[in-house]
């Protein structure tokens, strides 16, 4: 599997397939190439880009570097645009949202952003169950309950406690576990929660906020948020779709936008 050294040293796995503009996908929570929503769309992508997808670092086949800052994950994202050839659009979902802002604000290197649903949840005032999840997480993985740092990021995000039981009966859980420090760089990389709409006015390229249209009020809120922040977005939404988008519902959209 190739990588990229991030300026720290950490090394990006990621993959590239297809031909033509580059196209970088980035993964929100406890979501990485071997597990989680990008491989389906870049087969469907492939026809019209060259589509990277990569391990955040501490997932999958990346390396970590210790003490974490978002500057570094900025970092790693640029990296990878580096290889791809200096610029690049970008799709990011969830808490890869994020990353993707911060990364399109400290220089060049994205050309157009693609968002779907930014969980900045403190848009509905949600501001004091950020902050108990931002404690207890932190309690959680300082004690190395990896295990129950996990099963607060689940029920944190809406999963019932029955689920989350079940879930952690699996075979698939150890593999969960070997994920949850990262849970403490997406709560940071999120910050308080709320749209960095001041990060957010100085993105001048074009952008593309999306939200699905049966999920919750909070994510389509935030959504609108985030567009609303940014100088040169559109804002849409597709109809029927939930957290977990159908990639070949968003492939003709993404496709559109970035016009390839």
């Amino acid at each position: 599997m190739p990588v990229v050294t991030s300026a720290d040293g950490t090394a990006i796995a990621y993959e590239r397939t297809g031909s033509g503009p580059a196209l970088v996908l980035v993964d929100g929570a406890m979501c990485y190439r071997a597990a989680g929503p990008m491989q389906p769309l870049a087969a469907l992508l492939q026809d019209n880009f060259s589509v990277y997808t990569y391990d955040r670092r501490g997932r999958g086949e990346s390396s970590d570097t210790t003490p974490y800052a978002v500057a570094r994950e900025v970092e790693d994202l640029q990296a990878l645009i580096a290889q791809a050839g200096g610029e690049a659009y970008v799709y990011a979902i969830s808490s890869g949202v994020a990353l993707a802002l911060a990364t399109a604000a400290a220089g060049p290197w994205i050309t157009k952003l693609a968002l779907y649903e930014p969980p900045f949840m403190a848009e509905i005032g949600d501001s004091a169950r950020i902050k108990e999840y931002t404690e207890r997480l932190s309690e959680l993985l300082d004690a190395g309950r990896r295990g129950d740092a996990v099963a607060l990021f689940m029920t944190n995000v809406g999963i019932p406690a029955e689920a989350v039981a079940g879930i952690r009966a699996q075979p698939g859980w150890a593999a969960l576990e070997a994920l949850a420090p990262t849970l403490a760089y997406d709560d940071e990389v999120l910050g308080d929660g709320s749209v960095p709409r001041d990060l957010a006015s100085t993105i001048a390229v074009p952008a593309l906020v999306l939200g699905g249209g049966a999920s919750p009020q909070s994510l389509q809120q935030a959504a609108k948020a985030t567009a609303d922040s940014l100088p040169a977005a559109e804002h849409r939404t597709l109809d029927g779709q939930t957290h977990d988008v159908a990639p070949d519902v968003l492939t003709p959209v993404l496709v559109e936008f970035f016009g390839a």
